[in-house]
């Protein structure tokens, strides 16, 4: 039997096409779990692995996309998921022999995890354990993860995955706006994965194969593993009563030279893709010499929504120093109360003044730091796209840090000290973080450079040793107290040339410690700044808010020639230029009142203020606000900057998802005072996700949103039949009907609601959306309106309701 990874540096592998469509087009029919298919009728599953090695496959997939422990819950079968999955890895060994390969499939649980969704990630983290074992007990030569949106499920699934033993794939599915779902780039993404350990990765489902080349094409630009594509055969259209896709072979296999040009060893197909597409594709793609091995040369950290890239001949970037209690009084009383605000409002400041990633300090005497640096985590996920930096010496802060977080930070910090390197660097590993090194060891720190280099040396060699790369480790040269060493600055300098040009690593410094003692600190400070980045510095530790220091940082950008045009300096000096007369007011000696309380909510819920937004209510009650006017001249308009937001790309769900929780909140307290009166509703809407289909998270943020809205919402569920769908429409007189799908297996339940609906002279309108859900068959089924995302829908279901009264 060959090995996978040893034929992959071989030579470019073939994977199969769709299992779901094609064993619809066998005969299958919608409802029921899929997956038992392994265990109820192997041979109809084996004739589809048949098919596809008969096309060409090196790899096929088994039939376990959904055979996780959440989602067999949908059809109680979890106490069969052991059964399942080895059936699943059997079967497909059955049908093709041992000279070709078994992926195990694994699929999304339908949850999100903490804190977009309610799914701890330690729970998320034994799920996929859990199935990877199983499929790895059945034969499986190998895992590949497929179709995930939300990146910490990714995350939890690769390390499940992982630990095994056996080579992991992971892709992730993308819209056209080349983001997830939840909004990340294929880049975050790329770069989390790499660093995690997966072996190959790249993207699947939702697009036509020019989108999925899109997607593997910015992968390309940050990782250096092999990248696989997996993309449908179009977009699905409806003829008849049939769901087609329209892309041929023959266009699919026209396509693929570009993809082998961006760096795709892997090929396969998703959604729509027959043995016929398979065979073309392949019959090219093993035709044409793969692109040339891609080198990175910089060290990338990523968020869930944005990416930050440094190290090599990249320009330096700022890591915000301010999420941190040291020295300040009040900050770090707040976190000893376990509140989160200043750590909220220092992240989007830090990020507004140009900050590129934010160091998350919690380390107050007497916590428990473990608790706090969680919920710091996911304040910063939540109120910033910025990268974090896990900065604690306490290892359990550390794992919780890394737990918490989203896509790939840094953590701060190793040293040459045996003791950090031991505890440290294998959880660093395991979660796929890079570490910043301080150049000291178990003797302190070296008066020279030439002695900081060789304990960066000592440390590179653990470093590699534990399984990382050369651009994991991140060095802090150590500036110190000039006032006290003189000599301490040239030799820090020296120290940070020494380990660019000689080792190649990327380096770091908090800068400030420099100017320690002295008056004037910031003018020691930016001078030193600028001459530490034309020594080679890659990340200055500062406060991003002090315009002496990122004057010096982008000025020094500009002369070093890493600005290119000095483009970054130009849209920096014209932003403060614009922003001055604002100041103007204030400068003149005219005092600037706060906020009132009403502007005070709005900010609340734009900013998803959970933690105080019940004591704002409170706030506006007290000084005589209605609770009807607190709600429509505050929270609503709130809610509906949140939607300007993200039409414009500059929140994300995410984002939307905390907004729409601190409506929650708010409503709570307010139904209170009214005592359990809701006001009058905007419109009735019924939810369900059509029956054979289980997959309800986007209807699930919809209902969210819908309620914060005003609507009045019922919510069938999901596996809804379409009989029970009208006789609820009809009993409630709801004006809407929203249906979602998100298979092409059950897409066409949508249609057989609507007709109903009309049939029994309902006169409820009908919106439908899910992944696979397009505006043309929301046309061709009759559906009187297109979803889209999740706010389209809900301002779309609002005119309805209003052109129809």
């Amino acid at each position: 039997m060959p090995d996978f990874l040893s034929e992959l540096n071989k030579r470019q592998l073939v994977f199969d096409g769709a299992t779901g469509t094609m064993l619809q087009r066998l005969g299958l029919k919608p409802g029921g779990c899929p997956d038992e298919l392994c265990l109820k009728n192997p041979e109809l599953v084996k004739k589809v692995h048949r098919a596809y090695v008969e096309a060409g496959s090196d790899i096929v997939t088994t039939n376990t996309f959904g055979a996780n422990r959440a989602k067999l819950e949908e059809y109680s079968l979890e106490g069969a998921l052991r059964e399942i999955n080895i059936a699943a890895a059997r079967c497909a060994r059955e049908a093709i022999g041992d000279r070709r390969f078994v992926a195990g499939g694994i699929g999304p649980t339908g949850r999100f995890v903490e804190p977009v969704g309610d799914m701890p990630f330690e729970d998320a983290l034994a799920i996929f354990s859990e199935q990877a074992r199983a499929l790895k007990e059945g034969g499986a030569d190998l895992i590949i993860i497929e179709t995930m949106m939300d990146i910490k499920e990714m995350k939890a699934a690769i390390m499940g995955a992982k630990s095994t033993g056996l080579p992991v794939v992971a892709t992730m599915t993308f819209d056209e706006t080349m983001r997830t779902v939840l909004g990340t780039p294929p880049e975050s993404f790329a770069i989390m994965a790499a660093a995690l350990g997966a072996d190959c990765i790249g993207a699947n489902c939702s697009l036509g194969i020019e989108g999925i080349y899109k997607a593997v094409l910015a992968m390309s630009k940050v990782v250096s593993i092999p990248l696989i594509a997996q993309p449908n055969a179009g977009l699905p259209m409806l003829k008849g009563t049939e769901t087609v896709f329209p892309a041929s072979p023959e266009e699919m296999a026209a396509f693929v030279p570009k993809l082998v040009d961006s760096g795709v060893r892997v090929l396969g197909g998703c959604c729509g893709t027959t043995p016929e597409h398979i065979k073309m594709m392949g019959d090219v793609f093993r035709g044409l010499a793969p692109a040339g091995k891609r080198t990175v040369g910089f060290t990338a950290l990523a968020s869930r929504t944005s990416f930050s890239l440094f190290g090599g001949k990249l320009p330096a970037i700022v890591i915000g120093e301010r999420i941190n209690p040291t020295g300040r009084k009040a900050f770090a009383a707040e976190i000893k109360e376990g509140k989160t605000t200043g750590i909220r409002n220092e992240a989007r400041q830090q990020e507004a003044a140009g900050a590129h990633a934010l160091d998350v300090n919690v380390g107050v005497p007497g916590i428990d730091e473990v608790a706090s640096m969680r919920r710091a985590v996911f304040a910063v996920n939540e109120n910033s796209i910025l990268p974090a930096v896990i900065d604690s010496s306490n290892p359990e802060a550390v794992l919780a840090g890394l737990r918490a977080v989203d896509g790939r930070p840094l953590v701060n910090s190793i040293s040459g000290e045996e003791k950090k390197l031991e505890t440290i660097l294998p959880i660093a590993k395991e979660y796929g973080a890079a570490v910043l090194g301080l150049a000291l060891d178990d003797d302190g720190i070296p008066d020279t450079a030439e002695g900081r280099v060789r304990v960066v040396e000592r440390m590179l060699e653990r470093v590699l040793k534990a399984g990382m790369r050369k651009e994991d480790l991140v060095i802090d040269c150590l500036a110190m107290t000039v006032s006290a060493a003189p000599l301490s600055a040239m030799e820090t300098l020296r120290a940070i040339r020494m380990v660019k040009e000689k080792l190649g690593l990327s380096t770091v410094l908090g800068v400030s410690n420099i100017s320690f003692g002295l008056p004037a600190r910031e003018i020691i400070n930016s001078n030193f700044l600028t001459m530490a980045i034309e020594a080679g510095l890659d990340a200055a530790i500062i406060n991003p808010n002090n315009k002496a220091m990122m004057d010096a940082y982008h000025a020094s950008l500009v002369l070093m020639n890493r600005d290119l045009r000095a483009e970054r300096y130009i849209k920096r000096h014209q932003a403060l230029t614009e922003a001055a007369p604002a100041a103007a007011p204030k400068e003149a000696g005219v005092s600037c009142a706060p906020a009132g309380i009403g502007e005070r909510l709005r900010q609340g819920i734009i900013n998803g203020d959970e933690e105080n937004i019940t004591a704002l209510v409170e706030e506006a009650l007290k000084e005589g606000w209605e609770p009807l006017k607190i709600s429509n001249e505050a929270l609503v308009p709130g809610l509906e900057e949140v939607g300007r937001l993200f039409s414009s790309n500059r929140y994300y769900l995410p984002q939307v998802m905390l907004s729409a929780e601190t409506m929650k909140k708010a409503f709570a307290r307010l139904k209170v005072e009214m005592k359990g009166k809701s006001g009058p509703a905007l419109g009735k809407v019924l939810l369900a996700t059509v029956e054979g289909d289980i997959h309800d998270i986007g209807k699930n943020i919809v209902a969210t949103l819908l309620e914060n809205h005003g609507f009045e919402v019922i919510d069938l569920g999901k596996n809804v039949p379409a009989d029970r769908i009208v006789e609820e429409a009809e009993k409630n007189k709801v004006d809407i009907v929203g249906l979602s799908a998100l298979m092409t297996t059950t897409v066409l339940e949508m249609d057989t609601v609507i007709k109903r609906l009309r049939d029994k002279g309902i006169k409820a309108l009908t919106i439908v959306g899910g992944a696979v859900v397009t505006q043309e068959f929301s046309d061709k089924i009759g559906a009187d309106q297109y979803g889209g995302d999740a706010l389209s829908a809900i301002e779309k279901m609002k005119r309805m309701v209003k052109e129809n009264a």
